[in-house]
């Protein structure tokens, strides 16, 4: 399409105009009778034409050169809504307001109306959602491989302080921006047992007799790059059953019967993260994992065949990135379709399987590190066992020629785990059967080589990389943000969203100039106003926009540390109580608790006792408040991040991989209060140590303390504000008198505290101290936030994806390819 035309198709007038004709001929709707979200699907379905366009453009390009394709196997996606984005990244979002005003119509209430699909638990799916987002912005074709679950993360909803989780049916009212692909499906084997065989050549060969056959069906969505033509894939998998209906069954009165394939088939890909504490939840995680991993790597050999390209160029048509443990049975499944569906011998399938994988860690926490016991792994996988020893086998032959007598290193570099129950070790797979381990911050990679893959280190130390982690700037500033955006580019002009880094930096010398940072705490007044109407919208409380938005949003999980927060917020009430004064602070909270994490729930049922407590007290109400925003989600985000003044990244130094919502905060501006953890540490460096308020023990400090005999109760013993602050916890004044209900935090702070809670708590203190007393000097303040986002380009997934092109996966954008 010419830019004339494209310009044409993409004003206001047409977009109006298919606007309408998909609202009569796809939903069979007249305007009269339209309800809103009628409106939005008529809308999502004028942008995913223009996007499948495009789509249709990339593939043609691409199979118009040797492109290498990428190809990112994650079990989480979260992508966000769908619409906002799309029209973004095509340049129609004024086009596609003024159309709505056309109609009668306002826009933002029309994005309103997307239900976001849950796909993902956190960090993991919005990784790999901005992932996706920079490679088509950046040209280069990929795909991205999961799990198109029916039910995705809960919904949560507060009762009683309490959370509850709720059914997500995200699919309820249908999906338009997928296309279902019927055509493009496998059988995906499960359980049974193999048998050996010799074939015509006498080679030895083994057939897999599977006891339940699953089939995957293809749904595509389209993700589009800002400002370019490439659009990439988005594929999730759906389980259904080879045969849906049992027709003798049902003749005969077995009406259940009939239909029991398809229930036990489609389960597969029911819901995101099943309870995996009962034996039959490990296996259907078991069996997801492998569902959609199995789907996508004969996905990418029917097209790689189809192409007319040979199996051994398969590491140069196609990168494989294995994003964490999850689809590490990729090594495995690549290895059984090499050797018994197409017939390759090991040494040569084992060459081309460790070329086309990589594998990105995500978790210095050993009990993160995915185990499967090998008599369920065998009973649901047993060619994969089989195939798991062998690799383990040929692979502990090297490590013993290199160490010999060493049996201590052999048990540790071992594939399986002997001690008690023997079990697979999926990292230790992942490591062997990749050309390249990164992790996720520099900080994380280094301890990587010192804990717990230091082995794999040892003996293959060139496989490592990092590549740190990045949010793209499109969803999570110009969407997310359209005040700043607007002032940022009024300022820049527009190339700061797609040359992040170089651009963002020219901001600098404006933090001195007093009219800009004037316009600056004006953007921020107002979305902090924003931010104030949802929560007293969604929890009743009324906060003022002028008191510091002190945020802490994230997974509820005990090395977070939402508890220090929370110990800090009574210590800070009770020092108001006793007339002490301190600058007005709003402490901001949000974030979803796995269902089964008991000290999780507990820790945001403390929250709302202390809210209550706290936002009931006249004599703080001026001072003080605080708030809990329920099922944080991207939706969500996107309007937290803008609003918030002060980011709290404090998280035990040592066990945050990296962190992305850091980096969401940074480019919006607000100033970080954290440990040296994860990617804290390059934030820090980045912005400057006088625009970061650091505190707490480092990753060495940390090992020094518990090496010297860590004593959580003498931290209590000897600080008298700690002191107090956990009596008044254990006492029952946040629970109406309940001393047990919070007991387990207590005595788990009192008598383990594992992640130095205790131990920082000081430190904290006083950092929130310094923190309070900066934000009254509201100039400073301002050239501080100005700062963070003007330093903190580097953090776009842009910068993580052109490393991994370069030193991981030797891919190139579309056109660069010769």
């Amino acid at each position: 399409m010419g830019a004339r035309k494209k310009a044409k198709e993409d004003s206001a007038a047409p977009i109006a105009r298919d606007v309408l004709e998909n609202l009569r001929y796809v939903q069979g709707r007249v305007p009269e009778l339209a309800t809103r979200h009628d409106w939005y699907k008529a809308f999502a379905h004028t942008v995913r034409d223009r996007l499948v366009d495009r789509w249709m453009e990339t593939i043609r390009a691409l199979t118009g050169e040797k492109a290498k394709s990428v190809c990112y196997l994650s079990a989480e996606f979260l992508m966000g809504p769908h619409l906002g984005n799309g029209l973004l990244s095509l340049g129609m979002l004024d086009a596609a307001r003024e159309a709505a005003a056309e109609l009668g119509l306002e826009l933002d209430r029309i994005l309103e109306e997307e239900e976001e699909p849950g796909l993902g638990n956190g960090g993991l799916g919005r990784l790999a959602a901005c992932f996706m987002d920079s490679l088509a912005t950046l040209g280069v074709p990929a795909i991205g491989f999961g799990i198109r679950y029916e039910f995705g993360i809960f919904d949560q909803a507060i009762r009683d302080g309490a959370q509850v989780e709720l059914t997500d049916k995200w699919l309820r009212r249908g999906n338009p921006w997928e296309i279902e692909r019927p055509e493009i499906c496998f059988d995906v084997k499960l359980g049974g047992r193999t048998e050996t065989s010799l074939d015509e050549k006498g080679a030895r060969r083994v057939r897999w007799i599977p006891q339940q056959v699953v089939k995957g069906v293809a749904y595509d969505t389209p993700v589009p790059g800002y400002g370019a033509r490439t659009v990439n894939l988005l594929r999730l998998w759906k389980a259904e059953a080879t045969e849906s209906f049992d027709f003798a069954a049902f003749n005969t009165g077995d009406y259940l019967g009939a239909v029991q394939e398809k229930v036990a088939s489609e389960t597969i890909s029911k819901v995101l993260y099943p309870n995996d504490e009962p034996a039959i939840g490990k296996r259907l995680r078991l069996a997801q994992q492998y569902f959609f991993v199995s789907c996508s790597i004969q996905d990418i050999i029917r097209v790689h065949l189809a192409r007319g390209r040979s199996l051994d160029d398969l590491p140069g048509a196609w990168a494989v990135q294995m994003n964490d443990t999850h689809p590490a049975v990729a090594v495995a499944e690549l290895m059984r379709l090499l050797v018994d569906e197409h017939r390759l011998d090991w040494e040569r399938a084992w060459d081309i399987t460790r070329k086309t994988l990589s594998y990105t860690n995500h978790t210095l926490l050993p009990e993160a590190l995915e185990r499967w016991p090998v008599p369920l792994f065998g009973a649901t996988l047993p060619r994969h066992l089989e195939i798991v020893y062998e690799i383990n086998r040929r692979f502990l032959e090297e490590v013993r020629a290199r160490f010999p007598g060493d049996d201590a290193r052999v048990a540790r570099l071992s594939l399986i785990e002997e001690g008690g129950e023997k079990s697979v070790r999926m990292a230790h797979l992942a490591c062997v059967g990749s050309h390249a381990i990164n992790g996720v911050a520099a900080l994380h990679s280094e301890l990587l080589k010192r804990t717990v893959l230091s082995d794999f280190h040892a003996i293959s130390p060139g496989k490592f990389r990092n590549v740190t982690n990045g949010v793209t700037p499109r969803r999570w500033v110009a969407l997310a943000n359209p005040r700043l955006s607007a002032l940022i580019t009024k300022s820049l002009g527009d190339r700061w969203l797609t040359h992040t880094e170089e651009e963002l930096r020219r901001l600098e010398p404006l933090a001195r100039d007093a009219s800009f940072r004037r316009e600056w705490r004006e953007v921020k007044r107002r979305n902090k106003e924003d931010l104030a109407a949802l929560i007293r919208e969604r929890t009743g409380v009324s906060v003022d926009p002028s008191s510091l938005f002190d945020v802490q949003v994230k997974r509820f999980h005990e090395y977070k540390r939402q508890h220090l927060n929370v110990l800090h917020v009574i210590t800070l009430y009770d020092r108001l109580r006793r007339g002490l004064d301190a600058p007005p602070r709003t402490v901001i909270f949000g974030g979803k608790a796995a269902p089964g994490y008991a000290l999780a729930k507990l820790a945001i049922r403390l929250i709302h006792g202390v809210a209550d407590v706290v936002n009931g007290d006249p004599a703080v109400a001026s001072r003080l408040k605080v708030a809990f925003v329920p099922d944080f989600n991207v939706k969500v985000g996107q309007r937290i991040y803008p609003a918030a003044d002060l980011s709290e990244q404090i998280s035990t130094a040592g066990k945050e991989a990296s962190g992305t919502g850091n980096m969401k905060f940074a480019l919006n501006g607000a100033v970080t209060i954290g440990t040296l953890d994860g990617a804290n540490v390059e934030i820090r460096d980045a912005v400057g140590e006088e625009n970061f308020f650091l505190f707490g023990l480092t990753v060495d400090g940390v090992a020094a303390r518990r090496a010297e005999g860590y004593s959580p109760r003498a931290c209590y013993e000897s600080d008298g504000e700690l002191r107090d602050a956990i009596n008044l916890v254990g006492s029952g004044f946040f629970s109406r008198g309940d001393r047990d209900l919070f007991r387990p935090i207590v005595d788990s702070l009192l008598n383990r505290d594992e992640y130095m809670v205790l131990a920082d708590y000081r430190a904290y203190v006083d950092a929130q101290a310094r923190a309070g007393e900066a934000y009254g000097d509201e100039d400073a303040w301002t050239r501080m936030s100005i700062l963070s986002t003007a330093r903190s380009g580097r953090f776009s997934s842009d910068r993580s994806i052109r490393e991994y092109c370069e030193t991981i996966w030797h891919a190139r954008p579309l056109g660069a390819n010769g």
